[in-house]
């Protein structure tokens, strides 16, 4: 069994706007295994915190874990996951369906709402992605 805990967040400045989101992934030990993220261009904070999962759960199975611990600062995500929310907007079936998908590929998984102080690993790489995207699109 391998054990990998998941911190993802993702954010959007303006609602649309900028968004990027990005996971962080540990081993059982709390040390970092994987980083990754995503700029996603224009789109909602909560599309960028359902990619943020995706991305999360791919790079999982890249590296071969049987078992989630998923935490995220997005209560929204996580009640949806649970299916305490029912997914009703249109831009999140699809990606609600693709993260059901991955989950399926896993042995046993966990999901729970962090508060944002917990989640400031995952918050950092989103905004590092967000503020670089920035630069990258200043005038000179």
């Amino acid at each position: 069994m391998k054990a990998i805990t998941i911190y993802a967040d993702g954010g959007s400045r303006g609602n649309p706007g900028p968004a990027a989101s990005g996971a962080v992934l540990l081993d059982a030990s709390g040390n970092l295994i994987r980083e990754v993220g995503r700029n996603l261009g224009i789109a909602t904070n909560n599309v960028a915190e359902w990619t943020a999962l995706v991305i999360a759960l791919e790079a999982a199975g890249e590296l071969g874990a049987t078992t989630l611990r998923i935490r995220m600062d997005s209560e929204l995500v996580v009640k949806q996951v649970l299916g305490t929310y029912r997914v009703r907007h249109p831009a999140l079936i699809p990606l609600h369906a693709h993260v059901r998908r991955l989950l399926a590929s896993f042995e046993q998984y966990d999901i729970a709402h962090v508060p944002r102080a917990e989640n400031a690993a995952a918050d950092a790489v989103v905004n590092r992605l967000l503020d670089a995207r920035r630069r990258d699109h200043a005038a000179p």
